[in-house]
């Protein structure tokens, strides 16, 4: 026999806020969501005393072995041209993956400080492709990173190689976004489709603004980013500033891309770096 006051305690306006599914993902508490998106990957990362990150992008069809989209293809080269070395992608996917492990064992990602703080750790999308490779570089140093996912229609799952804990998922792109640049301490940007050119010009667009402090910013693949953007018809046309086009550097391989790092004023704090791991399966 139900109680009097049982339809008082069916009803949804009964249930506790924090329990109650239907109104937490109400467009009411839109807000609320922003905020636990927020809390829950700043808390994470505060915990593992993260201060400052370099962020790789990429995408997420440069695969181990070469690209599985059957779309992708790779123009051929002028008669008269050098070769690339950035055009294959099984290259770019081992060039990133030796990338992050450099920037792993040098940045201070490894080894924390007597606070347990740490620097310059790689944080990615945490989906497959380039940012699989960051992460799986990160991972052969034996130093933590950060997969930054998002919720997609077609369900993205993580990588197998950022760091668990700190291993995220979100709702909206601007927080995901907001995330990535917020302890940017420098980005490398590997060749990519609308997805990476979003959070490339994203993090441009920052530094420009000077919302973002000026970090250094190295696109990985001349013949790529040449060939896809043009900064000097924006300042031809008068849409950037002549100075706007130095924010960018390029590199073509893993240990010019650390140079252009460091010299684009990546901070490597001292005492803090590790001897290159031998173990570490190619």
């Amino acid at each position: 026999m139900k109680k009097e006051n049982q339809p008082q305690i069916d009803s949804p306006s009964y249930v506790l806020p924090a329990l109650d599914d239907a109104y937490i993902l109400s467009d009411s508490m839109r807000g609320v969501r922003f905020l636990l998106e927020y809390s829950k990957a700043e808390e994470r990362l505060r915990s593992w005393g993260v201060r400052s990150t370099v962020v790789v992008f990429g995408s997420a069809r440069i695969l181990p072995g070469g690209s599985a989209n059957p779309h992708a293809t790779t123009s051929p080269l002028p008669p008269d041209a050098a070769p690339r070395p950035g055009r294959s992608s099984a290259r770019l996917y081992d060039e990133a993956r030796t990338l992050a492990r450099i920037i792993s064992e040098r940045g201070g990602a490894l080894v924390p400080d007597a606070d347990g703080i740490r620097d310059n750790v790689i944080a990615t999308g945490g989906g497959p492709g380039i940012m699989e490779a960051a992460n799986r570089g990160a991972a052969d140093a034996g130093a933590p990173s950060i997969g930054f996912n998002i919720r997609l229609p077609h369900e993205q799952e993580p990588n197998a190689f950022s760091t668990p804990d700190l291993t995220f998922q979100f709702h909206y792109f601007a927080m995901r976004k907001m995330h990535l640049a917020m302890r940017a301490a420098a980005l490398v940007v590997f060749p990519g489709g609308f997805g990476t050119f979003d959070e490339f010009f994203e993090i441009l667009t920052l530094v420009q603004t000077r919302k973002m402090r000026r970090v250094p910013i190295v696109c990985f693949d001349r013949h790529y980013w040449r060939k896809v953007t043009n900064f000097e018809a924006l300042v031809e046309e008068g849409m950037i500033a002549p100075e706007d086009v130095n924010m960018v550097t390029y590199a073509d391989g893993a240990e010019e891309a650390w140079d252009a790092l460091v010299r684009g004023g990546l901070t490597v704090p001292p005492h803090r770096g590790a001897e290159p791991r031998s173990d570490v399966a190619p």
